[in-house]
Formats: structure tokens, C-alpha cells, sequence
């Protein structure tokens, strides 16, 4: 147990907040570009299961934009702040594409799956931030 306490008694570094800082800017920037819609970010620091620091979650209207908004997210935060995604997923599926900065998580997703997956609910304890398109 006490390695657990070690965890959640870790300190973040200025460095890394810069850096997560100016990578979920770059993001944020990237999505609107493509017309990304309800754009939603979510704090999840302060909630020891999280898998991640912040989830940025947003709505294509179709799969044309799905894909141009997760290419964009990886080409202008390579751009921007030399780094790429440890992982992506979904791809081939074309409803959900998930891109993981490890610190921070992108949902790329049409509105069907985000209706029904309903992550907002599942991470109801993060504050959630509102983007505007």
C-alpha cells in the first residue's frame, strides 16, 4: 500500500505542466482548425484512477473530419512542441480515434459512440472545461 501513497504524493514539475501546457494549447488549436465540435477538456489531476492527467474529448461530423482532426492534433503538436503520440487507436474503425501524449488523452469522436460511451459521465468528478469551436 505504501507504494500507492508514494503516487499520490508525487510531485508535478513546472517543466512537465509547462510542457503538458503547451502541447494541450497546440491540441485545443488543432481541433478547432478542423471545426472540431464540443470541445470539452477535463481536469483529472485530483482523481487517483485517472489514467492520465487531462482528457480532451471532441465531435466530428463525420469520418472525413474524424480523421483531419486527429491527423491535424499529431501534425501541429509534432509542429509545435517536438512530440509525438505514444499510441493511437481507431483508425480503421473511424468512430472513435484515441490519441494518447501519455499526460493527456484525445477522444476524437462522431456523436453516436460519444452518446453512447458518455465519458463525461464515467469521469464526473474531473472539472470539465467547455472549448468554444
Amino acid at each position: 500500500m505504501s507504494n500507492l501513497n508514494l503516487l499520490d504524493s508525487r510531485k508535478k514539475s513546472p517543466t512537465r505542466i509547462t510542457r503538458n501546457s503547451k502541447i494541450f494549447k497546440a491540441i485545443i488549436n488543432a481541433i478547432q482548425d478542423k471545426k472540431g465540435e464540443a470541445i470539452i477538456s477535463m481536469d483529472l489531476k485530483n482523481i487517483p484512477e485517472a489514467v492520465a492527467d487531462f482528457f480532451i474529448i471532441c465531435e466530428a461530423s463525420n469520418n472525413n473530419q474524424l480523421r483531419a482532426i486527429a491527423d491535424n492534433i499529431e501534425k501541429e503538436v509534432k509542429e509545435k512542441c517536438d512530440e509525438s503520440p505514444y499510441k493511437h487507436e481507431g483508425r480503421q474503425a473511424e468512430q472513435w480515434i484515441l490519441i494518447d501524449y501519455v499526460n493527456i488523452v484525445i477522444h476524437v469522436m462522431l456523436p453516436e459512440p460519444r452518446k453512447f460511451y458518455q465519458l463525461e459521465e464515467l469521469w464526473s468528478d474531473a472539472i470539465t472545461v467547455e472549448h468554444l469551436s
